[in-house]
Protein backbone atom coordinates (compact mmCIF):
# COMPACT_ATOMS: atom_id res chain seq x y z
CA UNK A 1 0.00 0.00 0.00
CA UNK A 2 2.77 2.37 1.21
CA UNK A 3 4.86 1.34 -2.81
CA UNK A 4 1.43 2.32 -4.44
CA UNK A 5 0.98 5.82 -2.44
CA UNK A 6 4.44 6.44 -3.42
CA UNK A 7 4.42 5.65 -6.39
CA UNK A 8 1.18 7.89 -6.96
CA UNK A 9 2.87 10.85 -5.41
CA UNK A 10 5.92 10.42 -7.83
CA UNK A 11 3.73 10.37 -10.73
CA UNK A 12 1.93 13.44 -9.67
CA UNK A 13 5.29 15.34 -9.39
CA UNK A 14 6.44 14.65 -12.65
CA UNK A 15 3.16 15.08 -14.39
CA UNK A 16 3.38 18.12 -12.57
CA UNK A 17 6.71 19.00 -14.18
CA UNK A 18 6.14 17.86 -17.19
CA UNK A 19 3.29 20.58 -17.41
CA UNK A 20 4.81 23.45 -16.13
CA UNK A 21 8.28 22.64 -18.52
CA UNK A 22 4.81 22.39 -21.57
CA UNK A 23 3.82 25.91 -20.71
CA UNK A 24 6.75 27.64 -19.93
CA UNK A 25 7.63 26.35 -23.29
CA UNK A 26 3.98 27.49 -24.47
CA UNK A 27 4.70 31.18 -23.19
CA UNK A 28 8.13 31.07 -24.30
CA UNK A 29 7.50 30.21 -27.68
CA UNK A 30 4.51 32.79 -28.13
CA UNK A 31 6.21 35.71 -26.08
CA UNK A 32 7.71 37.61 -29.14
CA UNK A 33 10.23 39.84 -27.58
CA UNK A 34 10.42 43.74 -28.71
CA UNK A 35 13.93 44.14 -29.96
CA UNK A 36 13.89 46.13 -32.97
CA UNK A 37 16.78 47.50 -34.56
CA UNK A 38 16.51 50.30 -36.90
CA UNK A 39 19.26 51.92 -39.49
CA UNK A 40 18.62 54.87 -40.88
CA UNK A 41 20.05 55.80 -44.85
CA UNK A 42 21.61 59.08 -46.16
CA UNK A 43 19.99 61.24 -48.83
CA UNK A 44 22.16 62.16 -51.84
CA UNK A 45 23.00 65.52 -51.31
CA UNK A 46 25.79 67.35 -54.08
CA UNK A 47 25.33 70.62 -52.35
CA UNK A 48 24.78 72.11 -48.66
CA UNK A 49 20.99 74.28 -48.41
CA UNK A 50 21.15 77.29 -46.55
CA UNK A 51 18.34 77.33 -43.65
CA UNK A 52 15.03 78.53 -44.53
CA UNK A 53 14.05 81.68 -43.42
CA UNK A 54 10.38 83.73 -43.03
CA UNK A 55 11.11 84.75 -46.95
CA UNK A 56 9.88 81.45 -47.88
CA UNK A 57 5.82 81.41 -49.04
CA UNK A 58 3.69 81.47 -46.22
CA UNK A 59 1.81 78.62 -47.91
CA UNK A 60 3.70 75.93 -49.44
CA UNK A 61 0.40 74.57 -50.80
CA UNK A 62 -1.13 77.32 -52.94
CA UNK A 63 2.80 77.61 -54.15
CA UNK A 64 2.85 74.39 -55.55
CA UNK A 65 -1.11 74.36 -56.76
CA UNK A 66 0.26 77.68 -58.36
CA UNK A 67 3.46 76.96 -60.02
CA UNK A 68 1.54 73.65 -61.57
CA UNK A 69 -1.48 75.40 -62.74
CA UNK A 70 0.50 77.92 -64.56
CA UNK A 71 2.69 75.00 -66.36
CA UNK A 72 -0.52 73.92 -67.33
CA UNK A 73 -1.92 76.65 -68.79
CA UNK A 74 1.74 77.14 -71.08
CA UNK A 75 1.88 73.54 -72.50
CA UNK A 76 -0.80 72.26 -74.59
CA UNK A 77 -3.77 70.87 -73.14
CA UNK A 78 -4.01 68.10 -75.20
CA UNK A 79 -1.94 64.64 -74.56
CA UNK A 80 0.96 65.05 -76.94
CA UNK A 81 2.01 62.10 -78.74
CA UNK A 82 6.00 61.28 -79.72
CA UNK A 83 6.89 58.44 -81.42
CA UNK A 84 10.23 58.53 -80.13
CA UNK A 85 9.35 58.37 -76.48
CA UNK A 86 11.18 55.34 -74.68
CA UNK A 87 10.31 52.98 -71.35
CA UNK A 88 12.78 54.75 -69.07
CA UNK A 89 12.50 52.07 -67.34
CA UNK A 90 14.00 49.79 -69.45
CA UNK A 91 17.52 51.90 -69.59
CA UNK A 92 17.64 53.18 -66.32
CA UNK A 93 19.12 50.25 -64.20
CA UNK A 94 22.91 51.05 -64.26
CA UNK A 95 23.26 51.14 -60.90
CA UNK A 96 21.00 48.34 -59.61
CA UNK A 97 22.93 45.96 -62.53
CA UNK A 98 26.04 46.79 -59.49
CA UNK A 99 24.39 45.41 -56.56
CA UNK A 100 24.34 41.70 -55.48
CA UNK A 101 21.35 39.55 -55.03
CA UNK A 102 20.77 41.33 -51.30
CA UNK A 103 20.94 44.68 -52.23
CA UNK A 104 18.82 44.36 -55.23
CA UNK A 105 15.95 42.27 -53.37
CA UNK A 106 16.04 45.69 -51.01
CA UNK A 107 16.15 47.60 -54.19
CA UNK A 108 13.29 45.09 -55.74
CA UNK A 109 11.09 46.41 -52.78
CA UNK A 110 11.65 49.85 -53.71
CA UNK A 111 11.10 49.97 -57.20
CA UNK A 112 8.07 47.58 -56.93
CA UNK A 113 6.01 50.12 -54.45
CA UNK A 114 7.20 53.32 -56.19
CA UNK A 115 2.88 53.86 -56.91
CA UNK A 116 2.62 53.39 -53.09
CA UNK A 117 5.47 55.38 -51.88
CA UNK A 118 3.57 58.55 -52.86
CA UNK A 119 1.53 58.46 -50.00
CA UNK A 120 5.05 58.87 -47.78
CA UNK A 121 3.89 56.34 -44.75
CA UNK A 122 3.79 53.32 -47.00
CA UNK A 123 5.47 49.83 -45.11
CA UNK A 124 7.39 48.00 -47.58
CA UNK A 125 7.23 44.18 -45.65
CA UNK A 126 10.14 42.10 -46.64
CA UNK A 127 9.13 39.46 -44.17
CA UNK A 128 11.90 36.82 -43.48
CA UNK A 129 14.03 37.65 -46.48
CA UNK A 130 17.05 38.20 -45.17
CA UNK A 131 17.13 36.22 -41.97
CA UNK A 132 19.82 34.23 -42.81
CA UNK A 133 22.04 37.38 -43.45
CA UNK A 134 20.73 38.62 -39.81
CA UNK A 135 21.60 35.48 -38.47
CA UNK A 136 25.02 35.66 -39.06
CA UNK A 137 27.10 37.76 -36.52
CA UNK A 138 26.92 41.37 -37.01
CA UNK A 139 24.62 40.63 -39.32
CA UNK A 140 22.06 43.55 -38.87
CA UNK A 141 24.97 45.82 -39.56
CA UNK A 142 25.58 44.25 -42.43
CA UNK A 143 22.04 44.59 -43.86
CA UNK A 144 21.76 48.25 -43.46
CA UNK A 145 24.95 48.77 -44.91
CA UNK A 146 23.10 47.13 -47.65
CA UNK A 147 20.20 49.25 -47.01
CA UNK A 148 22.15 52.43 -47.51
CA UNK A 149 23.67 51.06 -51.10
CA UNK A 150 20.19 50.26 -52.17
CA UNK A 151 19.25 53.44 -51.68
CA UNK A 152 21.69 55.24 -53.12
CA UNK A 153 21.80 52.79 -56.38
CA UNK A 154 17.33 53.70 -56.13
CA UNK A 155 17.66 56.92 -56.39
CA UNK A 156 20.45 57.32 -58.82
CA UNK A 157 18.31 54.91 -61.26
CA UNK A 158 15.17 57.02 -60.65
CA UNK A 159 14.77 60.45 -60.72
CA UNK A 160 11.38 61.15 -61.32
CA UNK A 161 10.84 60.48 -57.22
CA UNK A 162 11.35 64.24 -56.47
CA UNK A 163 8.70 63.97 -53.58
CA UNK A 164 10.59 61.68 -51.21
CA UNK A 165 13.32 62.39 -48.76
CA UNK A 166 14.89 58.90 -48.32
CA UNK A 167 16.42 61.07 -45.05
CA UNK A 168 13.47 59.83 -43.61
CA UNK A 169 13.22 56.71 -44.60
CA UNK A 170 14.20 54.03 -41.77
CA UNK A 171 15.39 49.94 -42.10
CA UNK A 172 13.74 48.25 -38.99
CA UNK A 173 14.75 45.02 -37.97
CA UNK A 174 12.80 43.00 -35.63
CA UNK A 175 14.30 40.13 -33.50
CA UNK A 176 11.32 37.74 -32.51
CA UNK A 177 12.93 34.71 -30.54
CA UNK A 178 11.11 31.93 -29.16
CA UNK A 179 12.22 28.87 -27.02
CA UNK A 180 13.88 27.29 -29.83
CA UNK A 181 14.45 29.52 -32.32
CA UNK A 182 15.17 33.30 -33.17
CA UNK A 183 13.70 34.68 -36.83
CA UNK A 184 13.57 38.41 -37.65
CA UNK A 185 11.16 40.72 -39.59
CA UNK A 186 12.38 43.37 -41.73
CA UNK A 187 10.56 46.15 -42.73
CA UNK A 188 11.25 49.92 -44.82
CA UNK A 189 8.97 52.79 -42.96
CA UNK A 190 8.70 56.25 -41.64
CA UNK A 191 9.73 57.27 -38.34
CA UNK A 192 6.45 56.77 -36.19
CA UNK A 193 3.98 59.77 -36.38
CA UNK A 194 5.82 60.80 -39.68
CA UNK A 195 6.42 60.49 -43.55
CA UNK A 196 9.17 60.46 -46.37
CA UNK A 197 7.54 62.83 -48.15
CA UNK A 198 9.75 65.98 -49.30
CA UNK A 199 9.38 68.46 -46.86
CA UNK A 200 7.80 70.76 -50.35
CA UNK A 201 4.66 68.43 -50.17
CA UNK A 202 2.42 67.20 -47.71
CA UNK A 203 -0.16 64.91 -49.40
CA UNK A 204 -0.77 62.75 -52.06
CA UNK A 205 -3.00 64.67 -54.17
CA UNK A 206 -0.01 67.97 -53.97
CA UNK A 207 2.13 64.76 -55.64
CA UNK A 208 -0.60 63.37 -58.34
CA UNK A 209 -0.53 66.96 -59.69
CA UNK A 210 2.82 67.60 -59.65
CA UNK A 211 3.47 64.23 -61.55
CA UNK A 212 0.94 65.55 -64.26
CA UNK A 213 2.48 68.73 -64.55
CA UNK A 214 6.23 66.80 -64.54
CA UNK A 215 5.02 64.49 -67.65
CA UNK A 216 3.47 66.80 -69.22
CA UNK A 217 6.07 68.67 -69.93
CA UNK A 218 8.32 66.04 -70.90
CA UNK A 219 6.00 64.90 -73.52
CA UNK A 220 6.05 68.89 -74.58
CA UNK A 221 9.52 68.34 -75.05
CA UNK A 222 10.02 65.81 -76.53
CA UNK A 223 7.26 66.30 -79.41
CA UNK A 224 9.98 68.98 -79.83
CA UNK A 225 12.81 66.33 -79.96
CA UNK A 226 14.02 65.60 -83.56
CA UNK A 227 17.09 64.67 -85.65
CA UNK A 228 20.47 63.06 -85.08
CA UNK A 229 21.04 61.85 -82.02
CA UNK A 230 23.57 65.25 -81.61
CA UNK A 231 20.25 67.19 -82.25
CA UNK A 232 17.99 65.67 -79.85
CA UNK A 233 20.30 65.60 -77.02
CA UNK A 234 20.77 69.01 -77.84
CA UNK A 235 17.41 70.38 -77.78
CA UNK A 236 17.11 68.47 -74.75
CA UNK A 237 20.17 70.37 -73.28
CA UNK A 238 19.35 73.54 -74.49
CA UNK A 239 15.57 73.81 -73.36
CA UNK A 240 17.27 73.24 -69.39
CA UNK A 241 19.44 75.31 -70.10
CA UNK A 242 17.61 78.37 -71.61
CA UNK A 243 13.79 77.64 -69.00
CA UNK A 244 15.86 77.15 -65.76
CA UNK A 245 16.97 79.68 -63.41
CA UNK A 246 20.14 78.23 -60.95
CA UNK A 247 18.78 78.75 -57.46
CA UNK A 248 21.29 80.50 -55.22
CA UNK A 249 19.36 80.92 -52.23
CA UNK A 250 18.67 77.11 -52.08
CA UNK A 251 15.37 77.86 -51.08
CA UNK A 252 12.91 77.58 -54.45
CA UNK A 253 10.53 74.51 -53.92
CA UNK A 254 11.90 71.10 -54.94
CA UNK A 255 15.28 72.67 -55.86
CA UNK A 256 16.53 69.39 -55.33
CA UNK A 257 15.24 67.67 -58.32
CA UNK A 258 12.65 67.16 -61.40
CA UNK A 259 9.96 69.57 -59.55
CA UNK A 260 12.02 72.37 -59.20
CA UNK A 261 14.44 71.88 -62.69
CA UNK A 262 10.85 71.42 -64.79
CA UNK A 263 7.67 73.19 -62.97
CA UNK A 264 9.09 76.04 -59.96
CA UNK A 265 11.88 76.58 -63.46
CA UNK A 266 14.54 77.14 -60.51
CA UNK A 267 17.28 74.75 -58.97
CA UNK A 268 20.48 73.74 -58.05
CA UNK A 269 22.53 71.32 -59.39
CA UNK A 270 21.25 68.06 -58.54
CA UNK A 271 18.19 69.33 -60.07
CA UNK A 272 19.47 69.99 -63.40
CA UNK A 273 21.24 66.53 -63.23
CA UNK A 274 18.13 64.64 -62.45
CA UNK A 275 15.88 66.67 -65.17
CA UNK A 276 18.72 66.06 -68.21
CA UNK A 277 18.33 62.33 -67.24
CA UNK A 278 14.36 62.20 -66.80
CA UNK A 279 14.57 63.86 -70.61
CA UNK A 280 16.82 62.18 -72.06
CA UNK A 281 16.30 58.68 -70.54
CA UNK A 282 12.74 59.35 -72.24
CA UNK A 283 13.91 60.11 -75.41
CA UNK A 284 16.13 57.34 -75.55
CA UNK A 285 19.15 58.05 -74.62
CA UNK A 286 21.64 55.95 -71.86
CA UNK A 287 22.32 58.98 -69.49
CA UNK A 288 23.22 58.89 -66.05
CA UNK A 289 24.22 61.35 -62.82
CA UNK A 290 27.50 61.49 -62.09
CA UNK A 291 28.32 63.26 -58.87
CA UNK A 292 31.75 64.58 -56.85
CA UNK A 293 33.91 67.90 -57.01
CA UNK A 294 34.32 70.14 -59.24
CA UNK A 295 36.36 74.09 -59.92
CA UNK A 296 34.58 76.47 -61.17
CA UNK A 297 35.76 79.81 -62.93
CA UNK A 298 36.45 81.53 -59.78
CA UNK A 299 38.52 78.78 -58.53
CA UNK A 300 36.14 77.52 -55.79
CA UNK A 301 36.03 74.08 -55.39
CA UNK A 302 32.64 72.39 -54.13
CA UNK A 303 30.47 69.41 -54.25
CA UNK A 304 28.69 69.03 -57.89
CA UNK A 305 26.76 66.92 -60.32
CA UNK A 306 26.19 66.45 -63.65
CA UNK A 307 25.85 64.10 -66.23
CA UNK A 308 27.07 61.47 -68.70
CA UNK A 309 24.71 60.36 -71.88
CA UNK A 310 25.77 57.97 -74.55
CA UNK A 311 25.78 59.08 -78.15
CA UNK A 312 26.18 57.68 -81.03
CA UNK A 313 27.78 54.40 -79.34
CA UNK A 314 30.63 56.73 -76.70
CA UNK A 315 29.60 58.59 -73.77
CA UNK A 316 30.24 61.66 -73.26
CA UNK A 317 30.04 64.12 -70.10
CA UNK A 318 27.54 66.81 -70.00
CA UNK A 319 27.50 69.71 -67.24
CA UNK A 320 23.77 71.35 -68.39
CA UNK A 321 24.11 73.42 -64.94
CA UNK A 322 27.21 75.32 -65.75
CA UNK A 323 26.05 75.66 -69.22
CA UNK A 324 23.70 77.94 -67.51
CA UNK A 325 25.58 80.36 -66.12
CA UNK A 326 25.57 82.76 -63.22
CA UNK A 327 27.23 85.95 -63.46
CA UNK A 328 28.37 88.55 -60.36
CA UNK A 329 25.73 91.91 -60.63
CA UNK A 330 27.32 95.51 -60.25
CA UNK A 331 26.25 95.33 -56.32
CA UNK A 332 27.55 91.63 -55.43
CA UNK A 333 24.78 89.78 -55.90
CA UNK A 334 24.51 86.68 -58.34
CA UNK A 335 22.15 86.79 -61.63
CA UNK A 336 21.61 84.63 -64.37
CA UNK A 337 24.26 84.77 -67.10
CA UNK A 338 23.98 85.54 -71.15
CA UNK A 339 23.83 82.00 -72.64
CA UNK A 340 25.41 82.62 -75.69
CA UNK A 341 26.12 79.69 -77.55
CA UNK A 342 30.04 79.33 -76.76
CA UNK A 343 28.82 79.62 -72.97
CA UNK A 344 25.82 77.39 -73.22
CA UNK A 345 28.46 74.45 -74.85
CA UNK A 346 31.01 74.76 -72.87
CA UNK A 347 29.97 71.82 -71.16
CA UNK A 348 27.98 69.73 -73.70
CA UNK A 349 29.43 66.09 -74.69
CA UNK A 350 33.04 66.31 -73.84
CA UNK A 351 35.57 63.87 -73.23
CA UNK A 352 37.28 62.62 -70.10
CA UNK A 353 40.38 64.91 -71.54
CA UNK A 354 38.56 68.00 -71.66
CA UNK A 355 36.36 67.59 -68.66
CA UNK A 356 38.19 65.91 -65.86
CA UNK A 357 40.62 69.10 -65.97
CA UNK A 358 37.76 70.93 -63.36
CA UNK A 359 35.23 67.92 -62.47
CA UNK A 360 36.43 65.20 -60.10
CA UNK A 361 34.21 62.20 -59.87
CA UNK A 362 33.36 60.44 -55.99
CA UNK A 363 32.69 56.61 -56.69
CA UNK A 364 30.95 56.31 -53.03
CA UNK A 365 28.32 58.51 -51.96
CA UNK A 366 28.26 57.74 -48.54
CA UNK A 367 31.30 57.62 -46.08
CA UNK A 368 32.43 53.95 -46.05
CA UNK A 369 29.72 53.03 -48.64
CA UNK A 370 30.03 50.72 -51.42
CA UNK A 371 32.01 51.90 -54.47
CA UNK A 372 30.21 51.99 -58.17
CA UNK A 373 31.16 52.57 -61.40
CA UNK A 374 30.48 55.12 -63.54
CA UNK A 375 30.16 54.38 -67.85
CA UNK A 376 34.08 55.22 -69.30
CA UNK A 377 33.97 58.47 -71.25
CA UNK A 378 35.35 58.95 -74.24
CA UNK A 379 38.54 60.67 -74.33
CA UNK A 380 38.02 63.16 -76.56
CA UNK A 381 35.22 65.40 -77.57
CA UNK A 382 32.06 64.87 -79.31
CA UNK A 383 32.97 65.88 -83.28
CA UNK A 384 29.77 66.38 -85.16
Amino acid sequence: MKNKITTIILFLIMLVLILGVAAVGYFMYNDLTDQETIYKVGGIITEQPSEKTNDTPSSESESISNSIQSVLNNVQSEEIQTEHMANSSDISKYFYNQLDDVQKKLYDGLANNKQNLKYGDYVISYGNEFSDILSEENGGEKLGDDYQTAIEAFTHDNPDLFYIDVNKMYLNIKTITRLFSTSYEVYMSPAKGSNYLSDDFSNTEQIEQGIEAVERIKNYVLSNVKGTEYQKIAQIHNYLVDSIEYDASYKAIGTYGLYGALIAKKCVCEGYAKSFKYLANAAGFECEIMQGIATNSSGRTENHAWNCVKVDNNWYAVDPTWDDPIVIGYNGEPIQGTKSDPIKYKFFLRGSYTFEKDHKLEYQFSDGGKVFKYPTLSIGDYKK
